[in-house]
C-alpha cells in the first residue's frame, strides 16, 4: 500500500514541472498578445464618428427589455414550459449578441478616450481619461454578463441571474462621447487624429 501511494505521489510530483512550464508558456503568450494589441491600437487613427456610431448602434431599449427580470417572470408565468424554454434560449442568444456589440463599442470608445487624453485641452484630456476608464469597466461588465448568462441558455429552467449594471455604464460612456464630440468641434481633437 505504501509503495502504491509513494509511486502515485512521485508521479504527481514529476508532473508539477510540466504543468508549471505550461502555465508559464501560456502566460507569456497572453502577455505577447496584450503587447501586440496595445501597440496596434496606439498606431491606429481614431475617428470620432466611429466612436459615436458605436454608441448609437446599440438599441438600448431592446437590450433593456431582453435583460429585464420582470419580462422573464411574465414569460415564465404565461407560457407553457416548453415554449418558455425555447424563447428563453432565443432571448439569451440575442442578449449575447448585444453584449458582443457592447464589447465592440467599448473598444472603439477606449481608443477615442486614449486619443482624447493626449489633447492639449485639459478638459478634453480629463474627459478622455474618464471615457477610457468607463470603456474598460464596460468591457469587463460585458464579459461578466456573458458568463452570468450562459447557464440560463444551457439550462433555461434556471432562474435568471441579475446581470451587472452594464447599461448604466454604457449610458455614462455615451454621455462622455457626446461631450467629447462637443469639445472636439471646438477644435480640441480632430476627426481622425493619429494616435
Amino acid at each position: 500500500m505504501e509503495y502504491g501511494v509513494a509511486a502515485i505521489a512521485g508521479a504527481l510530483i514529476g508532473q508539477i514541472p510540466i504543468v508549471a512550464w505550461t502555465l508559464v508558456a501560456i502566460a507569456f503568450c497572453a502577455l505577447g498578445i496584450m503587447v501586440y494589441v496595445a501597440i496596434r491600437s496606439r498606431t491606429r487613427p481614431v475617428d470620432l464618428e466611429k466612436a459615436t456610431q458605436a454608441v448609437r448602434a446599440l438599441d438600448i431599449e431592446a437590450f433593456r427589455n431582453l435583460i429585464d427580470p420582470a419580462e422573464e417572470k411574465f414569460l415564465r408565468d404565461n407560457l407553457p414550459p416548453r415554449q418558455f424554454r425555447a424563447i428563453k434560449r432565443q432571448r439569451g442568444w440575442a442578449t449575447l449578441i448585444y453584449l458582443w456589440e457592447a464589447g465592440r463599442a467599448s473598444t472603439a470608445l477606449a481608443g477615442f478616450g486614449q486619443a482624447a487624453q493626449r489633447s492639449s485641452d485639459p478638459e478634453m484630456a480629463a474627459a478622455g481619461l474618464q471615457l477610457t476608464e468607463n470603456a474598460f469597466r464596460l468591457r469587463l461588465q460585458t464579459v461578466t454578463a456573458g458568463l452570468h448568462l450562459l447557464p440560463g441558455i444551457v439550462f433555461p429552467t434556471l432562474q435568471g441571474r441579475a446581470l451587472p449594471p452594464l447599461l448604466d455604464q454604457y449610458e455614462r460612456a455615451a454621455d462622455i462621447v457626446f461631450r467629447l464630440g462637443r469639445l472636439s468641434s471646438g477644435g480640441g481633437l480632430t476627426r481622425s487624429e493619429s494616435a
